[in-house]
């Protein structure tokens, strides 16, 4: 890593801890203390990658590269944590918002893709899935359609509201329960085969 986070104008109190990480490593790390913020990485990566994994389906190599993006976020925006909040609160929002980024690009970029495809193709792509593949609860999930998936992990797994799902995907509180209704059916019909 070659820039450093910028310095926070706000102490951190010296008196926080946040799951087993002192203090001080995060003011540390805010200061461009490479060991430091390798002890941050260390220590949350696990939980970051497990919500990564989830939100992208179960796509391990997505998964990896949405979380170095997010550990990329966190050298950059260190300066921007006050310790108003767990570290790892405000860590879990990064880790969402860059899913919500990279899921808003993907849809931009499938939608660019599928217009110029023919109409027939698209039919194809749907119908891949096979019925007789015997699933479990992380296999279905990732075979739920994508914004189905985030609402249900968002709402069910990591434990969102409805509104702070329809605030950060930019849709509606209906939309979203449509969506999480419509992800349970899709779950309760793929476990019961």
């Amino acid at each position: 890593m070659t820039t450093q986070p910028a310095a926070s104008n706000a102490a951190i109190p010296l008196t926080s801890v946040d799951d087993g990480l002192p203090s001080d490593v995060i003011r540390r790390a805010q200061s461009g203390d490479v060991d430091a913020f390798e002890e941050i990485y260390r220590l949350h990566s696990p939980r970051v990658y497990a919500l990564c994994l989830r939100l992208s389906g179960g796509g391990s190599m997505e998964a990896s590269e949405l979380m170095q993006d997010v550990f990329i976020r966190v050298w950059r925006g260190l300066g921007t944590f006050r310790g108003d909040s767990a570290f790892t609160s405000w860590l879990h929002r990064l880790a969402v918002n860059a899913m919500l980024e990279a899921a808003r690009s993907e849809k931009r970029r499938t939608a660019r893709v599928l217009s110029m495809e023919d109409p027939d193709s698209i039919g194809a792509h749907a119908a891949s899935v096979s019925p007789d593949l015997q699933m479990d609860l992380d296999q279905a999930i990732g075979k739920l359609p994508h914004r189905a998936r985030m609402v249900f992990v968002l709402h069910d797994i990591e434990g969102y509201q409805h509104h702070e799902i329809a605030q950060q995907m930019g849709t509606a509180v209906g939309t979203v329960k449509a969506q999480l209704h419509r992800a349970r059916k899709l779950l309760i019909e793929a476990l019961d085969k």
